[in-house]
C-alpha cells in the first residue's frame, strides 16, 4: 500500500515525504535522548550524594555521635569538609523529628576544604546564639514539610533502607535530594537526606533542546528552499519537457516553449536540445517516408497506366507482330514495378537497420579495395572495364561509420559510374586527405558526365536521365548514397571532369 502510495507522487512530493519520514524518526530519536539525560545526570549526583552519606555516616558511627540537636549540630560544625559541594544537609531521628541542617548553621563556604580530615568535635564552641537557632529551626520544620511527607512514604516503602532520590521542579529552582536511613547495629537510629540545587541539569536539558529545535528549524528552512530550487530549475522544465513530449505524441497544435530549457548548460539543456533534435528528425523521417511513398506511387501509376493499355490492346489485335511489342512492353512494365518496389523495400530495411546499428572506427582504404577487387573481377573480364584505386601515402584512413554501409556507398557509387561508362574505358577511385584532416573519396569516370547544370538534381529520388535505358534503373541509387552519406555527417558532391566522364566526390569529416 505504502509502497504504491509513493509511486504515484510526483517527485517532488517523493522527496517531502521521504524527508518527513526521516524527519520524524531523527525526532523520535531526539525525544529519546532528551529524555535520557535528566536520568543520567541526576544518577551521577546520585552518585555523589550517596558517596557523601556513606562518608557521613562513616564519620558519625566512627566519632559515635549521638541523634540529638546538640551533638549532630557539632557534628555539622566540626565535619563541613565533607558538604563543600552540597547545597544542604538535613538529618532526622527515627522518629521523623528534625535535628540538624546546615541552613541553620552560619557555615562559611569558604572554609571549606578539598582534603579530607577529621577535626574532633571537643574543639568546637558551644556558645551559639539560641534564639537565632530556634528561629532557624522552626523555618527549617515549616521548608521541610514535603521532605517530611516523603520520609514517611520511605519508611513504609520496599526501598528503606537504601538510598532514595526524589526531585522538585519550583519555578525557577529544581531541587535533586537523597535520603538514606542510618543503622546502627541493624537497628535505625535516623535518616540522612542531602538537597542539592539541580539548575545545571535543568539549563543543560534547556540548552540542548534550543539547539535541536534550532537545528531543526534551520534544517526545515534548508529542506523548504532545496525544495523550491528542485521544483523551480529541474522538476518544472522536466514537466515541461514531459508535456511537450504528450503534444508531440498526440499531434496537438498547442506549442510549448522550451527555449529557455535548451539554452542551459546543464544536463537539462542538453537533455532538451536531444529531444528536440530527436523530434525534429522523427518529423523530417515521417516526412520522408510520406513524400517517398507518394513519390513511390506516382513512379508506379505510369507503368500500371501503360500496363492496363497495353493489356486492352493486347486482346484485340490479331497481329503476330503487333503482339509481341506488347508483351515486351507489359514484361518491361512489370520489371519496372518490381524494381521500383524492390528498391523502395531495401531502403526501408536499410532505414530500420541504420537506427539499430552502432558506429565505429574503420579504414576506409581497406573496405574501397575489397569492393574495388569485387567489381574488378565481375567487370574487367566482362566488359574490359578497369577500376584502379589510388590512395595517397601509406597512412591508414580510419573514419567513424558502419562498415556494411560504407560498402553499399562506394558499390553504388561503381555501379552508377560503370552503367554510364562505355567498355574498356577506365574508373579511377582516389583516396586521400585534405588539410583540415578530412577523408575525401573520389569516383571519377570516362563516361558521358552529367547532363544536368544542376547537377544536385541526380541524388533526388526516381531520378533518372537516361533515355535510351528507360524503365531498367529505379533512380534510388544515388538517393540512398546521399542519405547514407548524411548519416555518416559526410557531405557529397557530383561534377563533371574537364575532359570528359563524371566525378562524384565524398567529404567524411575528421574523427
Amino acid at each position: 500500500m505504502l509502497n504504491k502510495l509513493i509511486k504515484d507522487l510526483s517527485i517532488l512530493k517523493k522527496f517531502l515525504f521521504i524527508n518527513l519520514v526521516i524527519f520524524s524518526i531523527i525526532g523520535l530519536i531526539t525525544i529519546f535522548y532528551l529524555n535520557s539525560i535528566q536520568p543520567s545526570l541526576i544518577n551521577k549526583k546520585t552518585s555523589n550524594h550517596i558517596q557523601i552519606m556513606e562518608n557521613t555516616i562513616d564519620h558519625i558511627k566512627r566519632l559515635k555521635v549521638k541523634f540529638n540537636e546538640k551533638d549532630i549540630r557539632k557534628f555539622l560544625y566540626s565535619t563541613r569538609f565533607l558538604f563543600q559541594s552540597i547545597d544542604r544537609v538535613i538529618i532526622f531521628d527515627n522518629e521523623l523529628n528534625l535535628i540538624g541542617d546546615t541552613n541553620t548553621l552560619d557555615l562559611d563556604p569558604r572554609s571549606f576544604q578539598k582534603r579530607l580530615e577529621i577535626i574532633e568535635m571537643n574543639v568546637l564552641s558551644e556558645d551559639l546564639d539560641k534564639k537565632n537557632e530556634d528561629q532557624n529551626l522552626s523555618v527549617s520544620k515549616i521548608d521541610n514539610k514535603s521532605l517530611e511527607d516523603t520520609l514517611n512514604n520511605y519508611v513504609n516503602s520496599s526501598n528503606f533502607g537504601k538510598p532514595y532520590t526524589f526531585t522538585q521542579d519550583n519555578y525557577n529552582q529544581f531541587l535533586l535530594t537523597t535520603i538514606k536511613s542510618v543503622f546502627d547495629e541493624k537497628e535505625n537510629i535516623g535518616f540522612l537526606a542531602i538537597t542539592e540545587n539541580a539548575n545545571d541539569i535543568k539549563a543543560a536539558i534547556d540548552e540542548r533542546k534550543i539547539f535541536i529545535i534550532r537545528t531543526a528549524f534551520f534544517v526545515v528552512i534548508v529542506i523548504l528552499i532545496f525544495s523550491f530550487v528542485l521544483n523551480r530549475y529541474f522538476l518544472k522544465p522536466i514537466r515541461n519537457l514531459v508535456n511537450y513530449t504528450e503534444l508531440m505524441k498526440n499531434k496537438k497544435k498547442n506549442n510549448i516553449n522550451i527555449a529557455i530549457s535548451k539554452n542551459r548548460n546543464d544536463e537539462i539543456g542538453i537533455l532538451s536540445n536531444s529531444l528536440e533534435e530527436m523530434t525534429n528528425e522523427l518529423h523530417k523521417r515521417i516526412n520522408r517516408t510520406k513524400n517517398f511513398s507518394t513519390d513511390l506511387v506516382h513512379e508506379i501509376r505510369n507503368p500500371l497506366a501503360s500496363l492496363k493499355s497495353a493489356s486492352e490492346i493486347i486482346s484485340e489485335t490479331n497481329n503476330q507482330e503487333q503482339r509481341e511489342k506488347l508483351v515486351k512492353i507489359v514484361s518491361h512494365d512489370v520489371e519496372r514495378i518490381e524494381r521500383l518496389i524492390t528498391d523502395y523495400s531495401q531502403i526501408l530495411k536499410d532505414e530500420a537497420a541504420m537506427t539499430s546499428e552502432k558506429m565505429q572506427k574503420i579504414d576506409l582504404s581497406l573496405i574501397t579495395n575489397s569492393v574495388v577487387d569485387d567489381f574488378n573481377n565481375i567487370y574487367n573480364s566482362k566488359r574490359g572495364i578497369n577500376i584502379k584505386l589510388k590512395v595517397n601515402g601509406s597512412k591508414k584512413y580510419q573514419i567513424l561509420g558502419i562498415e556494411n554501409r560504407i560498402e553499399q556507398i562506394i558499390a553504388n557509387l561503381l555501379e552508377n559510374s560503370i552503367s554510364f561508362s562505355k567498355d574498356n574505358q577506365s574508373i579511377e577511385v582516389n583516396i586521400n586527405k585534405d588539410k583540415e584532416g578530412r577523408i575525401i573519396l573520389k569516383v571519377i569516370d570516362e563516361g558521358e558526365g552529367f547532363k544536368e547544370n544542376e547537377t544536385e538534381k541526380i541524388f533526388e529520388r526516381f531520378y533518372s536521365n537516361r533515355p535510351e535505358k528507360f524503365g531498367q534503373h529505379s533512380g534510388l541509387g544515388l538517393n540512398i548514397v546521399k542519405n547514407l552519406v548524411e548519416l555518416h555527417n559526410g557531405k557529397i558532391f557530383a561534377s563533371n571532369n574537364k575532359d570528359k566522364g563524371a566525378k562524384i566526390e565524398i567529404i567524411f569529416p575528421n574523427n
